[in-house]
């Protein structure tokens, strides 16, 4: 490639977004910057919830993409990952395109598998991948507005961590201010045997409360399962178990809340596709489920050539798949990625051992969590909010 190197983006995560506004303040000289993204507008994970209930508009919470490429420079690809060779530093795309490359960054997040759920009738919304979610949510909106019949709606999410619980609450929200005649049943289940492992105590206390106000029923240490089998919320087959402090049942056969209506699948974040195939991902070192191994410099073990961040990785010690890691490992790769073009020493990545947790509840209120530490009221939504659009409007270049 002669003297000029290429640093390759693929995918344009948090982490990845940084790095480009970064680059447009001070671009390195005798490098060239591709991006491959699936969209120009990269969906903001911490606003998803109000989008889907409707307090924001889908461009108020995206980052765009191909403006920000251009201010940094930088060649804007709208394809996706489809192998990589990362011994002969090659890229094959989805299109087809083969790129080659000196130094690759990785930040693809992860993305979901939901099951194939019986009946023509029932509608499946996966929260991952963000890039595939604006079209899905808005042809289920259609389909669902379109829907002639008063019979009660169900909409039931498969999951009791913070997605599951927000999206849920988010979609009731939407649904009952767009048809208010119509009665809508919520109901949440999740094989975990608390909602929102991990958050402080009074939080998870509000977290139920939420889901009383908005009638919905909580599932725990429950499978999901409809006609076709059952699936647990691991994204695994397998047998049905009764979960102890549950009294109704997630069987189809519960005449006010069997059945669903609409599938909202929240669980079991997976590698992309690619990842998992190791005819597809060359020597490039994965776990077992096929997250890209880093060392704490975000440089992968195999390859010293390659940098990955956000939720297509394996942390040494296990990270949770959230938004907030990829935002702060975003700086740090940043500086690791000019270093290892320069040849200089690179920065080791120290995730917080607490960060603080808004999740929004679709009512105008939120539910904060940090260590013991909680809250919640309509002050900490407009807190959320003012965060939120605080990040978005770093890269607006306005």
């Amino acid at each position: 490639m002669g003297d000029l190197k290429r640093l390759l983006l693929a995918g344009a995560g948090h982490a990845h977004v940084q790095v480009l506004k970064d680059w447009s303040r001070k671009p390195l000289a005798g490098t060239e910057l591709l991006l491959v993204s699936p969209g120009m507008l990269a969906p903001y994970s911490g606003m998803v919830p109000g989008w889907l209930a409707g307090a924001y508009r889908f461009d108020e919470i995206c980052i765009d993409v191909a403006r920000l490429a251009s201010a940094a420079g930088a060649r804007l690809l709208i394809d996706e990952v489809a192998a990589i060779d990362a011994d002969t530093r090659q890229v094959r795309l989805a299109s087809g395109k083969k790129l080659d490359y000196d130094l690759l960054s990785i930040d693809i997040g992860s993305t979901l598998q939901p099951p194939a759920v019986a009946g023509d009738d029932a509608l499946v919304l996966s929260l991952r991948p963000l890039a595939l979610l604006h079209d899905r949510w808005e042809s289920l909106l259609a389909r669902l507005q379109v829907v002639a019949d008063d019979r009660p709606l169900n909409v039931t999410a498969v999951g009791g961590g913070a997605a599951g619980f927000e999206s849920l609450l988010a979609v009731l929200s939407r649904l009952r201010s767009l048809r208010p005649g119509r009665k809508l049943h919520g109901r949440l289940v999740s094989q975990a045997t608390s909602l929102l492992p991990g958050f402080a105590p009074g939080a998870v206390r509000a977290a139920g409360d939420a889901l009383a106000r908005a009638d919905v029923a909580v599932h725990l240490g429950t499978e999901w399962r409809d006609d076709t089998g059952r699936y647990d919320d691991t994204g695994r087959y397998g047998h049905a178990e009764r979960g102890a402090d549950t009294e109704r049942r997630t069987e189809r056969g519960d005449a006010d809340r069997g059945g669903n209506d609409l599938l909202l699948w929240a669980v079991g974040a997976k590698a992309h596709d690619w990842q998992q195939d190791p005819s597809r991902r060359g020597g490039l070192a994965v776990n077992e489920q096929g997250f890209i191994r880093v060392d704490p410099r975000l440089q992968s073990v195999s390859h010293r050539d390659v940098f990955a961040a956000g939720d297509c990785i394996d942390w040494p010690a296990p990270l949770p798949k959230a938004g907030v890691y990829a935002v702060r490992m975003g700086p740090v790769l940043g500086r690791n990625l000019r270093a290892a073009l320069e040849g200089r020493g690179l920065t080791t990545y120290r995730p917080q051992h607490r960060f603080l947790a808004l999740l929004a509840t679709g009512d105008g209120r939120a539910i904060g969590s940090r260590g013991r530490w909680s809250a919640e009221g309509r002050w900490l939504w407009h807190w959320k909010d003012h965060i939120d659009r605080g990040f978005v409007r770093r890269f607006s270049l306005g």
